[in-house]
């Protein structure tokens, strides 16, 4: 018997699943086209007014490599042009993010008399954590250990990356028009302007200085002690801190990516390390005689020696890896940064300053009291400007929005 054919659902033909799936294809890649170069997503509703057209653009600063890494080495002897460089190096940064999202010149006017609101604490949050991250003290170990520029390069990368993309923010939001916060932004190589302003100019200006610091650190190692140096010190220790520490570095050697040879080093090395005063930096004695008070100020506490001795304990080479001299230098300089890291960030100052006080009164309470009874000694230390209370993550952000 012979079974009918069912023509109420006819299969669907290849040439129409065909032209289907072409129209969908075509459908999706004109709505691409549409979202990205005709209106980008989110900018239905935006006004055209608050959408910013980035351009293309280099970043231009010029600076004197070798006067700024002489600022960074030491900051506290040149107080003053830190701060101009703080001033310039951020003016810089904010101009290249200007310009690359296209802002108008009389957009472009208005940066500088923004940024000047910012900068008197800014440039003491600069200097107040530059300061605190820099062991001033170390400076001769780092010229020795060919890191002296290079540490203060770093040292400014860290300050740095913590305070710029709030500055950026602070400002651009003030001169762009935002619509719920939001920033929107079209064109070629869209960043956020935090974005702009770390990869595209921060970045580049630190990896300029970095270049210039290797060459100033290699020949200052070089001509350190050309001659005996003599020279009169008055400073009063009151801690030493004995340490021991050790460290293993493997070094490998790969061939297309595969490790065909290895060498280990151990190195133990033991500290010792003194804090107190230096007394030809700061020290005065003044008198009051109307309170019977006789007053003694002594700068803060700082590291006044770090003797550090290191000994090799394992030294396995490989049979394809040769040990150079650098690699046991820069061993060398981790332990001995380490040694310093820790004493700066435990109680040692303090208990440095108690022992001072107890040192003073020791020495001078008996001739105090021989000037009259009624006298009393007080020991004080010269204070350091403090700087405001400033937390980045707190700061206000606007959104970016682009697609």
């Amino acid at each position: 018997m012979a079974r009918s054919k069912d023509y109420s659902n006819p299969p669907v033909s290849r040439n129409t699943t065909r032209a289907l799936l072409l129209i969908l294809a075509v459908s999706l890649i004109g709505i691409i086209i549409y979202r990205k170069w005709i209106s980008p997503a989110g900018y239905s509703n935006v006004p055209k007014e608050l959408q910013l057209n980035y351009i293309p653009s280099d970043y231009q600063f010029n600076i004197d490599e070798e006067r700024a890494l002489e600022i960074l080495s030491n900051p506290q002897r040149n107080r003053k042009e830190f701060n101009d460089l703080v001033y310039d190096i951020n003016l810089s940064i904010l101009y290249h993010v200007a310009n690359r999202m296209g802002l108008n010149e009389s957009d472009k006017a208005l940066i500088r008399p923004e940024y000047d609101k910012h900068h008197p604490y800014l440039r003491n949050l600069y200097y107040h954590d530059f300061t605190a991250l820099k062991d001033t003290t170390s400076q001769l170990y780092q010229t020795w250990y060919d890191n002296e520029g290079g540490n203060a390069v770093e040292v400014l990368r860290e300050v740095a990356s913590k305070y710029t993309c709030f500055l950026v923010t602070q400002i651009m939001t003030t001169i762009v028009p935002t619509k719920g916060g939001s920033i929107y932004a079209r064109g070629q190589s869209v960043e956020t302007p935090c974005g702009l302003a770390m990869q595209e100019a921060l970045t580049p200006l630190l990896k300029k200085l970095e270049e210039r610091a290797a060459i100033q650190d290699f020949s200052r190692s070089r001509g350190l002690l050309q001659e005996k140096v003599e020279k009169v010190i008055a400073e009063l220790a009151t801690m030493e801190v004995r340490d021991k520490k050790g460290l293993n570095k493997q070094l490998k050697t790969k061939v297309l990516g595969f490790n065909v040879s290895s060498s280990d080093i151990e190195i133990t090395a033991i500290s010792i390390l003194k804090v107190g005063f230096r007394l030809n930096d700061y020290f005065d004695v003044s008198l009051n005689a109307r309170q019977g008070l006789v007053t003694i100020t002594l700068p803060e506490p700082a590291i006044l020696s770090h003797e550090v001795y290191p000994k090799v304990e394992n030294l396995d080479i490989g049979w394809l890896r040769e040990v150079k001299d650098a690699d046991f230098n820069r061993t060398f300089n981790i332990l001995r940064a380490e040694f310093r890291r820790e004493a700066l960030e435990s109680d040692i100052m303090d208990k440095s300053k108690t022992q001072a006080i107890e040192l003073m009164n020791t020495m001078f309470s008996p001739i105090v009291r021989s000037m009259n009874n009624r006298y009393k000694l007080q020991v004080k230390f010269r204070q350091a400007a403090e700087s405001p209370e400033f937390d980045p993550e707190q700061s206000a952000e606007a959104e970016f929005q682009y697609e």
